[in-house]
């Protein structure tokens, strides 16, 4: 869904909300693992099979996207390369 804004696409809201989804998701996935790590329960497993595979398939997907973008959006990683 891309976002208009006087009859053009607004790019910047729509990447913003991509890196919120992702970021939400990857999050999602984080806990899920640490509750794996504590209690030996998987929380994503408890929606079934099909669904936690689509879960995690997104999760991975959201890890890829974040990474690929992550430089370019990351006010301390540009300030980081700015010095080396």
């Amino acid at each position: 869904m891309l976002i208009f804004e006087e009859g053009r696409c607004n790019m910047a809201a729509h990447k913003r909300g991509l890196h919120m989804i992702t970021f939400l998701l990857l999050v999602i996935g984080g806990l899920d693992w640490l509750i794996i790590g504590l209690f030996d329960k998987d929380v994503v497993m408890l929606l079934g099979a099909s669904l936690a595979r689509i879960v995690y398939i997104l999760v991975g997907l959201s890890a890829v996207y974040e990474v690929a973008t992550h430089a370019g959006r990351c006010k301390d990683c540009k300030g980081d390369m700015n010095q080396m």
